[in-house]
């Protein structure tokens, strides 16, 4: 392929909200065109990579007998009526009207339409079990798109679904489906970090994230590096230690002025944050929550979700705290009222604590929970951090930042009951299918491979899914040597761009290394003058000289493995 006769478009410029390094070279190297917030178009660069990574996830999942399908993006609201999740999915969820009145989405996942096609067909256990996938584009009307590629509104996602009537079978597909991944996300160069994971709007019981691990990553990740113990922060455990102190001593009002926060009380009190009870509020469906925590702790808003089971929760205002008998500032459920009080397992078993007394400028020592409150649930609400300990090991954990790749989840009979997918058993019993589910969004894979594998000057595609092999750059007036080598390396079976344009060799060179192919020849008169061309591999710094003759062979050598 001749650069003239391309569709192409480089940048010399970064884009002003372009931060992360994927999505400042997709757009400088003209692989994706932002259209309108979270949503872009494909160029042919960017397009070609993206065809390249959906086959290699096609022989993965051809490889473990996956059968491929492909199911609409517009679905009716009957049908996520069935499982719940019309009414359970906040805004993110894009519902419309066709022109007949009739209540539809655009899918943001196709759990629903999956199941609807499977119970078409499956009446018996002899047609189980089985898995089908497909590449299809979503919608997720993301209130926070960012990054390019890595959040965004509409995307291409692998999404495949197994079907069985055992849960051993299930978790023995699942190991299948976690090897696959392993293998996907190493053929592009990704080693991926993988960790347990909340399954949110999917259900389920278990479910595994594959995460690549970088400093721009949008996900937080807990991990031990004594005993390997691997999760997202937002579902992550921990070894929880109370504090202790006189068992005995009585609570006690003490004057704390100016002390509003917990950073201001420990400085006036001398005491650290693991000494006392903060109060978190939320309005869960105008009911106001109070989460009761270690000072020296976070909320973990997704455990809290899955506790309530809630489909929406937002920050309590001040007046519905105040009205529930509590001061902002100096509160604690001490003789509150109409609260749903839930308190960290860190506070369990601990005593001798500082807390809100629910009077401005006035904290309570030696408080004592079991002792002082009541109409209380003890619950895992608390965010794991660095440091905090190890539930597995006890040894202190590590914290990092990753993207996440693809994921894999355990249904079990979430869809299958609500929808009516069911089996007749050997001895002629109804039963529903054991589902498992598992995703990949493609074009975010692609923005984590740029991630993962650039240099200053633009991404290092991995050779099984650059956008062409073999770059030919022609610093020469003279097309006949270029023309010549394009036909020998293309009649070999290579992909071959060929930069025939009349232009300066630094900006030749500087679009090559925003197209990160992963070899180029450049051809200059010095070097032909004495029958050799200038070699270089994308990943190296340095060019060497190759005779003309050889570089056929040198080309089928280097992509030999």
């Amino acid at each position: 392929m001749k650069l003239s006769k391309f569709f192409y478009t480089t940048l010399r410029e970064t884009p002003s909200d372009a931060t992360m390094p994927s999505h400042i070279f997709l757009m400088r190297g003209g692989y994706i065109k932002p259209l309108s917030t979270g949503i872009y178009s494909y160029l042919p660069m960017g397009f070609r990579v993206l065809k390249k990574i959906e086959n290699l996830i096609r022989e993965e999942m051809n490889s473990i007998d996956g059968i491929e399908v492909d199911l609409p993006v517009v679905q009716t609201a009957e049908l996520w009526g069935e499982s719940g999740r019309y009414t359970a999915i906040g805004e993110e969820l894009l519902r419309f009207k066709d022109r007949n009145n009739h209540n539809m989405v655009l899918a943001m996942t196709h759990e629903e339409a999956m199941t609807d096609l499977v119970r078409y067909v499956v009446s018996s256990y002899k047609q189980l079990p089985f898995m089908l996938y497909q590449f299809k584009t979503k919608y997720r009307d993301e209130a926070r798109a960012r990054g390019g590629l890595i959040r965004v509104r509409e995307f291409l996602m692998k999404d495949a679904y197994s079907f069985h009537t055992s849960q051993e079978d299930l978790d023995k597909h699942y190991e299948l489906e976690y090897k696959a991944y392993q293998n996907i996300f190493r053929k592009v160069g990704i080693e991926p970090v993988i960790v347990q994971s909340d399954t949110g709007i999917m259900g389920g019981k278990v479910a595994h994230e594959f995460m690549l691990d970088t400093p721009n990553g949008e996900d937080y990740l807990i991990l031990c590096k004594h005993c390997g113990y691997q999760a997202n922060r937002e579902i992550a455990t921990f070894e929880r230690k109370p504090f202790q102190g006189d068992a005995n001593a009585a609570l006690e009002k003490v004057a704390t002025p100016n002390a509003s926060t917990i950073e201001d009380l420990c400085k006036f009190l001398n005491v650290k944050g693991e000494q006392t009870a903060k109060c978190v509020f939320f309005d869960f469906n105008g009911k106001l929550v109070t989460c009761v925590i270690p000072g020296d702790l976070d909320v973990s808003e997704i455990k809290l979700h899955n506790l309530l089971k809630a489909k929406e929760l937002y920050p309590a205002e001040e007046a519905l705290i105040e009205k529930c008998g509590m001061v902002p500032g100096f509160a604690s459920p001490i003789g509150a009222h109409d609260t749903i009080v839930i308190v960290d397992q860190a506070l369990e078993n601990a005593y001798d604590l500082v807390c809100g007394a629910n009077e401005k400028g006035f904290h309570y020592v030696h408080f004592n929970p079991k002792r002082d409150m009541s109409g209380y649930q003890i619950a895992d609400i608390a965010e794991a951090e660095e440091g905090c300990k190890c539930p597995k090991c006890g040894k202190p954990l590590s914290e990092t930042r990753g993207i996440e790749l693809g994921n894999i989840f355990k249904l079990g009979t979430k869809f299958s009951e609500s929808m009516g997918a069911t089996y007749l058993t050997p001895d002629g019993k109804s039963e529903p299918i054991i589902m498992g589910c598992y995703g990949i969004g493609v074009g975010r894979l692609m923005a984590s491979v740029v991630e993962n594998s650039h240099d200053d000057f633009g991404p290092i595609w991995p050779k099984a899914i650059a956008p062409f092999q073999v770059e030919i750059v022609n610093i020469t007036k003279d097309n006949e040597i270029a023309d010549k080598l394009e036909k020998e390396l293309t009649d070999a079976g290579f992909e071959v761009l060929v930069d025939d344009r009349d232009e300066r060799a630094g900006v030749k060179f500087k679009d090559a290394d925003l197209w990160g192919i992963p070899l180029r020849i450049a051809l200059g008169k010095k070097g032909l003058a004495n029958g050799e061309v200038e070699w270089k591999p994308r990943a190296e710094k340095e060019m060497t000289m190759v005779k003309l003759e050889d570089v056929i062979a040198k080309v089928k050598e280097f992509y030999k493995d």
